[in-house]
């Protein structure tokens, strides 16, 4: 198979890489990245040399560039290029239209033009919106957005089903809950604390800390894309969670005490506007229909994350010693708490 995965150089659709390659080693894989502030070729440094990698520095929005790399002769499309920090589409929502709208349309209508056979389209939980203390989102949930990153990403879903309907690409989608592992950007709540506690710098979490979401170890999300690729219903949306339910502030204090560092470096600052109580997802429609269940316990999966970050100081230094995070980071949380 002959694989397309935009947005590559991000945090999953990396890990999606090196899922496939290790998996599928007769399988060629184009990744396809315009490198924008979270996309990292660094992260991409031990594919370089895999006779069935390439990689394609090209925008979603560049029409002819996009149509080019498809001419090749591709089997199927991963979508992961997207913006998805909610932080950042508060601030500034113009790149979460452009990509992942605009972006999102240009790509598909490409691949309904040239008959590419598989178009797998990643999404997210955030697009329901927040639940309250009970019950799950299923797929038949109504989408509800309340950020302009989870609207942008909602409307890129519709814009897709449509398409699935009208004009017959063959779409499936996948949404899945919060994930975690290795080379996430260091904004993201888990390797911001993570990483602020090996420098032994205050951890902000956003109000209470009491906010709810469904953790899921990056290399069973790539499991379900993987299986949702070879085997989904085309039209059908599915949802990938672990079932793993934790508040912010204990995920928080258990990287700490894995760490062994202190809870004192906790630091409460203002809440975000908007900001979704709890998510969780039910995955009964991916285990019943397609077999898959997520292999990764969260005791476990967590400790290796946080190790991987222990033991890949270099990455992560050089982003947070950027001038874009440093910017990004003091406009957000330096601030005292409302």
């Amino acid at each position: 198979m002959n694989v397309l995965v935009t947005g590559g150089a991000g945090f999953i659709g990396g890990n999606f890489l090196r899922y496939i390659l290790r998996w599928h080693p007769d399988w060629s894989v184009v990744c396809y990245d315009a490198l924008t502030y979270a996309g990292n070729v660094d992260s991409l440094a031990d594919l370089w040399e895999m006779p069935n990698f390439e990689f394609v520095r090209g925008d979603i929005c560049d029409g002819a560039a996009v149509q080019q790399v498809l001419e090749r002769g591709v089997d199927a499309v991963v979508n992961f290029a997207a913006e998805s920090h909610v932080d950042r589409s508060i601030l500034d929502a113009s790149p979460f239209i452009r990509t992942n709208i605009l972006g999102t349309e240009i790509l598909i209508e490409a691949v309904r033009r040239l008959g590419v056979p598989r178009y797998v389209q990643i999404s997210t939980d955030e697009v329901y919106g927040q639940l309250g203390a009970e019950g799950r989102f299923v797929e038949t949930t109504a989408i509800n957005p309340n950020s302009p990153y989870s609207a942008s990403k909602a409307a890129a879903d519709l814009l897709c089903l449509a398409h699935c309907r009208t004009n017959k690409t063959p779409v499936v989608i996948t949404r899945a809950s919060n994930n975690y592992g290795p080379y996430q950007f260091p904004e993201k709540l888990i390797p911001l604390v993570i990483t602020n506690a090996l420098e032994g710098k205050p951890i902000p979490i956003y109000g209470s800390g009491k906010q709810v979401r469904d953790w899921l170890f990056v290399e069973d999300f790539c499991s379900a894309i993987e299986t949702v690729l070879l085997n989904g219903r085309l039209g059908e949306v599915y949802n990938v969670g672990a079932n793993c339910e934790k508040q912010n502030i204990q995920l928080v204090t258990d990287i700490l005490d894995i760490l062994d560092k202190p809870h004192s470096l906790i630091t409460y600052v203002a809440d975000r506007p908007g900001h979704d109580f709890r998510y969780a997802m039910d995955s009964s429609k991916l285990q019943r229909e397609l077999g898959w269940r997520p292999a990764h316990k969260y005791e476990t999966a967590l400790a290796r994350t946080v190790h991987w970050y222990l033991d890949n100081k270099p990455w992560w230094r050089k982003i947070k010693e950027g001038g874009d995070y440093h910017t990004f980071y003091v406009r957000q949380y330096g601030r005292p708490r409302a």
